[in-house]
């Protein structure tokens, strides 16, 4: 029998917060009737997301092609949805049952291509364009091909997205920790980006890449493009690579803000030294596509024998998931003025993302109400990191005790308040130590993924938990 002895250290050491304890006790509560308002992970569609009606309808005819020749087929199906389908299978005759090539079907490579040069108006090569399961797998692809050693390190923000720390990890490499600046709504500093770097040098690490993540995840934060460009300066100095995660590209949610991808900022400035790896998703934006894990990572500045590593790393694998590949070409060629299926589209997707905008209003307004919670009102993204005061219980000392004591009681204040909200509210959000936050504050990431009504009800529920938290702590 296999126990945990035989396990992996580095599986076991691994941590991904957003499906970790507090999600597991949630499942159990749910199961025993209560109702539970999950807040922990973006899975629009797990929380009454509607999936938009033409990629459903092309999705549709694609897993069963004989509807495309039965007469029952054009009353249920727009001419749009048909043609499209028609065409997929034109270029892809073998279905979706079958392999593709290993870095994704070509036409659909071509239109991420297409896609990239209609948004940044800049040249975008198919030849570098690898379509894959989700962006985690491009990812992880990424960390893959730039680890040569134990020492080698990743810089990452903090708070981060746990999959780059559970990467790291996994993969044997270091975690280098930059924070963002809270007090700036999120935004990176230059200086603490050197002082960053220097200490992990000094550490024997050695730096090889640098991961940002825009608009921000946890913290909804949009990066505007001075601060961009002062970050491919930073990695050009300390021969770096990027990686973007640019997945919730779509989901901005000010006038006053806009998306500025790495590819457009550096093709600006006339970088061509700094390779590039950018990230893109169908799980996110407006189409909330998660089960289908599609997605694309893009690659600049990167030699051909290079590259031919990536291809060789894809065919490992075999292939993304055609159904993933299919929702990624319909993210990146939606329907266009003067399709049919146009005004539906248009509509679902302004709906959803007014929507969001409503709900993170709501959210940011009302948590920012409540005493001893601050938060900035999400600008992008689909969270709020939320900022929280715990008063200390009565006789603690935190002067007297030693430093590793000290470090635990730190690390389980906000997971023991995650962990009281789930149960007394039926709230369920993720504390900020798994995204990881400066010493001695405490956060939660929640959502404003579920319906407006819920996120209301979850704001007088929090102002009435905390209150309550609060008031037990100081009385001991």
């Amino acid at each position: 029998m296999v126990t945990l002895n035989d396990v992996n250290p580095r599986l076991l050491k691994a941590h991904y917060a957003v499906r970790g304890k507090i999600v597991i006790r949630a499942n159990q509560l749910e199961g025993q009737g209560r109702k539970i308002i999950y807040c922990n992970i973006g899975n629009p569609q797990a929380l009454k997301q509607k999936p938009i009606t033409f990629v459903r309808q092309v999705l549709s005819l694609l897993e069963y092609p004989t509807l495309l020749d039965l007469p029952a087929a054009a009353p249920l199906f727009p001419p749009d949805a048909i043609e499209r389908a028609r065409t997929i299978l034109t270029h892809n005759p073998s279905g979706t049952g079958a392999y593709t090539q290993s870095a994704g079907l070509p036409f659909i490579r071509k239109a991420v291509a297409d896609f990239i040069h209609r948004r940044d108006g800049i040249p975008a090569d198919m030849n570098r364009v690898l379509l894959t399961d989700g962006a985690s797998k491009g990812v992880q692809a990424a960390f893959t091909l730039l680890i040569k050693g134990e020492n080698d390190g990743f810089m990452i923000p903090i708070p981060q997205y746990p999959l780059y720390s559970a990467t790291i990890e996994l993969f044997g490499a270091r975690q280098i920790n930059y924070f963002l600046d809270e007090a700036k709504n999120w935004q990176l500093q230059e200086s603490e980006l050197n002082a960053s770097f220097e200490a992990a040098k000094k550490t024997g690490i050695n730096p090889v890449a640098i991961a940002v993540i825009n608009p921000g995840n946890p913290t909804g934060a949009v990066l505007p493009r001075e601060n961009i460009e002062m970050i491919i300066r930073f990695a050009r100095k300390h021969r770096l690579a990027i990686l973007a995660d640019e997945v919730y590209q779509e989901n901005i949610y000010s006038d006053k803000l806009k998306f500025y991808s790495f590819a457009k900022v550096m093709h600006a400035m006339g970088e061509t030294e700094v390779a590039l790896f950018s990230f893109h998703s169908v799980s996110k934006g407006f189409l909330g596509e998660c089960g289908h894990r599609g997605g694309y990572l893009e690659i600049r500045n990167m030699p051909d024998d290079v590259y031919a590593e990536m291809i060789k790393l894809q065919s490992i694998g075999l292939c993304a998931n055609v159904d993933g590949q299919v929702v990624t070409y319909l993210m990146v060629a939606p329907p266009v003025k003067g399709d049919a299926a146009y005004p539906l589209y248009s509509a679902e997707k302004a709906a959803i993302l007014s929507d969001l905008k409503e709900k993170a209003e709501i959210l940011g307004k009302g948590l920012n109400a409540i005493p001893g919670m601050t938060t900035n009102v999400p600008e992008g993204a689909m969270y709020a990191f939320v900022k929280f005061e715990l008063p200390h219980a009565a006789g603690v000392n935190l002067e007297a005790m030693p430093p590793q004591e000290r470090a635990d009681y730190e690390a389980a204040r906000d997971s023991d308040y995650c962990l009281a909200l789930l149960e007394a509210t039926g709230i369920c959000v993720v504390p900020g130590s798994g995204f990881g936050q400066r010493p001695s504050t405490l956060h939660f990431r929640t959502t404003f993924l579920p319906p407006k009504e819920e996120i209301v009800e979850l704001v007088a529920k929090m102002k009435q938990f905390h209150a309550s938290y609060t008031a037990k702590l100081k009385t001991g």
